[in-house]
């Protein structure tokens, strides 16, 4: 297992845009190297998803995984996905406001979302998908796709609604989970 440092805002890898990987790389050791690197850093911090310039790589390569994750227990659940070159479609003008935090930005505040989308990846063994993803999930793929363009929520939080963890847990925590609790029952009625 190897835990990588987690870059925090202020570092220029943060604001890198992130480079394909050639197809013909995907099996190489150094892309599956940085996968499992990926996958390890992200289970160790607690994160819902990880890109690669979050440990200062410049490969277009994300992972995602949901599962009774204690840092976002609204969260559905999403299995341990490994997305290569991801290109995200926005499917229709439906959105949502999620509260959302970053593992390298010590706050959390509110960001407009797409709800649904085409995601378009190659996984590790180099397999091309095509997958359909709505709500909170969406929002997720849009979080890491954002850093591999060098976008932080930062960017695009509203100002007025960024607190850190602690004042979000203490002021702010209830009533996002009443209304993020409320768009999931709407969304799967």
């Amino acid at each position: 297992m190897t835990v990588r440092e987690i870059l925090s805002i202020g570092h220029p890898a943060l604001r890198a845009r992130a480079a394909a990987v050639p197809r013909c790389e995907i099996a190489s050791e150094r892309t599956q190297g940085l996968v499992d690197d990926l996958i390890d850093t992200m289970r160790h911090a607690n994160g819902a998803g990880l890109a690669a310039n979050q440990i200062g790589e410049t490969d277009r390569v994300v992972v995602i995984e949901v599962n009774d994750n204690p840092r976002y227990p609204y969260k559905p659940p999403i299995p341990l996905t490994v997305a290569i070159n991801p290109e995200l479609e926005v499917l229709d003008d439906e959105t949502v406001v999620i509260n959302e935090g970053c593992l390298s930005v010590p706050l959390r505040g509110d960001v407009l979302r797409s709800v649904n989308l085409r995601v378009r990846y190659f996984d590790r063994e180099g397999a091309e998908h095509c997958i359909t993803v709505r709500g909170l999930t969406a929002g997720t793929w849009q979080h890491e796709c954002d850093h591999l363009d060098g976008v932080l929520i930062t960017d695009r939080a509203d100002p007025s609604t960024l607190s850190t963890w602690d004042e979000f847990e203490q002021h702010h925590r209830d009533a996002f989970i009443e209304r993020i609790t409320r768009f999931n029952q709407q969304m799967s009625s």
